[in-house]
This record gives C-alpha cells, structure tokens and sequence, in this order.
C-alpha cells in the first residue's frame, strides 16, 4: 500500500515480506554491566537476520571478557577489542563502517530495544526506498527489565528529508534519543559516518545530513528504543551543561550545511531558522534565572569576578545569541530580557507578568512533550 509523504498509514501490525539482515554495532566502555542485557535484546529480536558488532574502547572493568563470553556462546556476536581508548566517535564509525548488513542499527552498551522494533523499522525501510533512516519512540528506563513495552503500531509516517530538516531547523532540537533509529547501510555509506568535531551532537549532525539526501520514517505507536538513564551516561557528565549543548548544537546545523544540507532547496533560509531559534533559546534561558528569583543562577550582565556562582551564565548566554544572530536584539526575548534587567531579580520572580511568563513557559514545554510523544517531532 502506496504512503505519500507526511502522512500516515493506519493499520495492524506490519512485519516485513523477507528476512532483512540487520547489523547492529554496539559500542562499549565500562559498561559491562550493562552489556549482556543489551546484546540479548538484539539477538532476541525476531522477523529479522541480525549480526551483533561489540566495539570495546579500552574497558577497564569486565567489559571484554564478557563480550567475548557472548561471541563464544553465539556466532552471531563478533568482537573488537581495542588496547587504548578511541573515543566514542572513532569507535562509532569504525563499527558502523564494518558492517555488511542491508540496514544498520547504532545501540550504546547501556540501552536496549524492545521485542520487535528491528521487524518494524525494517517493514517501513522496506516499503519505502526513498527512506534513508527510519526511527521511533523511545522509553526511558532506570531500572532492568525495563517497563512493559508498548508494542501495537498505530500508524506509519514518511516525510520528505527536506520537511524532516525544516522541522529540525525550526526547533532546534534533537528530536531523537539513538537507540530507536535504524539505518539504510547504502545511504549512510554515502553521508559518511558522526563527526569527532561534534561528540555531543554529532547524532542530530547525521540524522540531518541523511534528511539532506533521503526521506525520513517513524513508526508510530510501539516503543522502538529503550533508553537507560543513569550518572554515568555521556549526557549527565561529559557533555553536560547548558552552554555547551546550545554551542554543539549551532555547530551541527553549521555542519550540516557545509555538507549535503546546502544542496538542499532554501538551504540558506533553513540554517537561518536554525540560528535565530537557538538565539531565542539562549535569551530564554537567560529569562529563566530572573523569574527564578535564585542568587545563585544568574549573574547581571557585564559584572563578573564578584564570587557568585552562576548555574545559568546570563552574560554567556547573551554572548552567545548575539553570535549565533546578529540580529538578537530583535527578538521579542531579548525585549523581555531587558525588561528583567530593569528590576531586581526579586522583583522580577515577584510581578505578575514574569510570574505568568513562566507559568507559560512552562506549560509550553508540556505540550511540546506531548507534541513529540506522539508525533516524533
């Protein structure tokens, strides 16, 4: 059954018309406690031929000894064991360029994927050629086993890589965790693989360059990834903070555009949407420690050194809009920015209109939640 672009197919359960061969790299370090139950959820996976890469990078605790107790008990799990640490990216390219598979699944040692998620992305990458990557909902766990998957697909959407890619520009977000995605080899084999100019973002940079040259696909309805959330995870340590998010992510769009993204049409006005999106984002945030009224998240502009610590670092913020667009003091949150400023920080978190705007704010980010959950975007 024929799906045109950005809509959507509602029916039963759909399980691709042949085997497919699915490779899925699974890169790892010091998460062997993790490993067995991630790898086991792959092999476990059915409708598909499944072959499971482990990327070792250096682990110091019994990472390789069990990857290559799970090589030994299956001839489907094969192993990399490298003898200094690579860093994420290399380990990421160098196990997504060894694989042979017609599709590609990147799943970090900590995560894993519900029963059947492999079937059904591949269903839909079968359907539809013109898709290079196809992803899902993910759920976030803490606990193992994880909580019953939802597994029933309401409905299938494929929109062309130009919408998927306004849509990312227009928000200016990764709308996409990692483990619910699955790749087409061929169109990744011609983007190329994650950049090491971006170990925060280099997956928004790859998901945008594949929307550059091939359509995108959702499965609608089941969970298609499950997403482990602990202390140790790259996002909570490494690559935490808020300025270094808003930086890594205006370095993804830029890439993107150097790349296969300024071929596309208006790709000009697209990467203009992106930057004045993160310039709003930035004066925002900066909004946020006003009517937060807390000492101790914001600092006034142009006064530093004075010994307060600044969670929310308001001159940076402000630097970084009016970087990443020139024209930030344009922008209605830089005109409510000046507004705070005008007032205490008491005062600020005190008035009626700045008490609303969070409440606002607030609410706004509900229905954005909601808005993802159920469309992916």
């Amino acid at each position: 059954m024929a799906l045109t672009h950005a809509s959507h197919r509602s029916d039963g359960a759909v399980l691709p018309t042949s085997r497919h061969r699915v490779s899925v790299v699974v890169p790892c370090f010091n998460y062997g406690r993790f490993l067995r139950d991630c790898v086991e959820s792959v092999l476990s996976q059915d409708g598909v031929d499944v072959d499971v890469l482990i990327v070792d990078n250096a682990s110091d605790d019994d990472s390789p000894a069990i990857a290559s107790a799970l090589a030994e008990a299956d001839s489907r799990v094969s192993v990399v064991l490298h003898e200094r640490n690579l860093g994420h990216i290399a380990s990421f390219n160098e196990g997504l360029w060894a694989v042979d598979g017609e599709y590609a699944v990147l799943l970090c040692a900590d995560d894993m994927l519900p029963p059947g998620s492999l079937a059904r992305a591949a269903a839909l990458l079968e359907a539809h050629p013109s898709v290079g990557f196809v992803y899902g909902r993910p759920v976030e766990f803490c606990a193992v086993p994880p909580p019953p998957p939802r597994l029933a697909i309401k409905s299938w959407t494929v929109w062309s890589g130009r919408e998927w890619l306004a849509l990312r520009c227009r928000s200016g977000v990764n709308c996409i965790r990692h483990p619910e995605v699955m790749m087409r080899s061929s169109v990744l084999r011609r983007v190329g693989g994650f950049r090491p100019e971006l170990p925060h973002t280099g997956d928004l940079e790859l998901w945008m360059r594949l929307s550059a040259v091939a359509d995108v696909g959702r499965v609608n309805g089941p969970d298609q990834g499950c997403y482990r959330v602990h202390p140790q995870s790259l996002r909570r340590t490494v690559y935490g903070g808020l300025l270094t998010d808003l930086r890594q992510r205006r370095d993804a769009f830029a890439w993107t555009f150097k790349g296969p993204g300024r071929l596309v049409a208006g790709a000009g006005a697209l990467h203009d949407s992106a930057r004045r999106v993160l310039a709003a984002e930035a004066l925002d945030r900066a909004c946020r420690a006003y009517d937060r009224g807390r000492p101790d998240l914001w600092a006034p502009w142009g006064r530093r050194g004075h010994g307060v610590h600044s969670e929310i670092p308001v001159d940076e913020l402000v630097e970084f809009a009016c970087d990443v667009w020139p024209e930030a003091k344009r922008l209605p949150q830089w005109r409510k920015l000046v507004r705070r400023r005008r007032l205490s920080v008491r005062h600020a978190q005190l008035l009626p209109p700045f008490f609303v705007s969070a409440g606002v704010r607030r609410a706004a980010g509900k229905i954005r939640a909601m808005r993802w959950r159920r469309s992916g975007v």
